[in-house]
């Protein structure tokens, strides 16, 4: 039976009556009276204050089947502290924010570098274009070798009708929404972004004033191998142009137009060749970029031979000293060899072409442009055809 002590005062000093003089106190932690507070650590902490703790022999570790040394002790022996005994594990010096990472610790994995963020591209259906916006638009991308900016509403509505779903960003001016309804319409149901612009908007999208009020990002297509442009040909008369040495754009996007006016099957381009569409070249051809594939040949002697072997004739064609185009017979399948205007083509290449032809005329100028050349040599070969 449990007999509480009699209520008396206590002794100055506020200490316990029934605590014995040099004793311990025998109350479990956390039972202390109200109003009573702890000093340290529940257990295993300091003694309150007031209360001198009497020294034990063998150290503070001695009674728990530890007799590791202290801290200071550690130091003193080069060992570094670890275990319980820690009050903290120190942390190797961090690198300022953008600084290099320090080498890591032997036995740790290094932590890959983390990719640069690109900045949001916040792409909303109907909104205008501000300066800062613009600015991000313009900017070129990673995959800026990928996509191709067209501008000029024959070539945008050309890519429309062939691939819609290359499309990936469209810009307009308001003038312009009334002729583009069903493009429209396809970037809505496709969740395809598009934004009504100013001109001078468009203008800086473009880098021309020729946009037509129309500017569109499209996924740019592969170009062929000869073998499966030769496996998916048909059979019969065929045409198709090889272009040795042509780089303006604006001569490209016609001989494209052109080449689509007449029905050509392709468009070579040499295995070195840097030669490729843009938008300026696009703009041009109004659309007949997206009639006639690009195909893109290996070594000359192994291009030739396919060719033969597919049934076409090479013809080079010169400025002066080959026969008469209007004059000579022109086989079924032929490829005109196109060379740079100036410089001419390869004269090897031209050795070893079946034909060599000449544009005759006045004499009052040199020679015609490459394009305008070009779309003759095409014409006296539809007309053969025709009769």
């Amino acid at each position: 039976m449990r007999r509480d002590p009699p209520r008396g005062p206590r002794p100055p000093g506020g200490g316990d009556p029934w605590r014995r003089e040099g004793g311990r106190d025998e109350r479990a932690p956390g039972r202390e009276r109200p109003g009573q507070e702890r000093s340290g650590s529940d257990r295993g902490g300091p003694e309150r204050a007031g209360a001198e703790r009497p020294p034990r022999a063998g150290g503070p570790w001695a009674g728990r089947g530890d007799d590791r040394p202290r801290d200071g002790e550690r130091e003193r022996s080069g060992d570094a502290p670890r275990g319980r005994d820690t009050p903290w594990r120190e942390r190797a010096p961090q690198p300022a924010r953008g600084g290099e990472r320090p080498a890591p610790a032997h036995g740790e994995r290094p932590r890959p570098p983390r990719p640069p963020r690109e900045p949001a591209q916040g792409f909303q259906v109907g909104e205008r274009l501000d300066e800062a916006q613009l600015q991000g638009e313009a900017a070129p991308r990673r995959a800026r070798d990928l996509e191709l900016r067209l501008y000029g509403l024959n070539a945008v509505r050309a890519a429309f009708a062939r691939r819609p779903q290359a499309i990936r960003k469209l810009y307009l001016s308001e003038a312009r929404i009334p002729a583009l309804q069903p493009l429209l319409a396809w970037c809505v149901a496709h969740r395809v972004g598009y934004r009504v612009v100013e001109d001078a908007d468009l203008d800086k999208l473009a880098a021309s004033s020729h946009h037509e009020g129309v500017v569109a990002d499209v996924l740019r297509e592969e170009n062929l191998s000869l073998s499966t442009w030769l496996r998916d040909l048909p059979a019969g008369p065929q045409a198709a142009l090889w272009l040795d040495g042509v780089g303006n754009p604006h001569n490209l996007g016609a001989i494209l137009r052109a080449a689509a006016h007449f029905g050509v099957s392709a468009v070579l381009l040499p295995k070195h060749s840097t030669l490729a569409l843009s938008g300026a070249a696009a703009r041009v051809a109004e659309g007949g970029a997206e009639a006639v594939p690009m195909v893109r040949l290996g070594r000359g002697d192994n291009a030739i031979a396919q060719l033969r072997g597919a049934g076409f004739a090479l013809a080079a064609t010169l400025v002066r000293g080959g026969s008469d185009l209007f004059a000579t017979a022109l086989p079924e399948r032929v490829v005109y060899v196109i060379g740079a205007e100036g410089e001419g083509m390869d004269r090897e290449l031209a050795a070893s072409c079946d034909l060599r032809l000449s544009i005759p005329g006045s004499g009052a100028v040199e020679s015609l442009n490459v394009a305008s050349a070009t779309a003759v040599f095409l014409a006296a070969w539809a007309s053969r055809q025709r009769a």
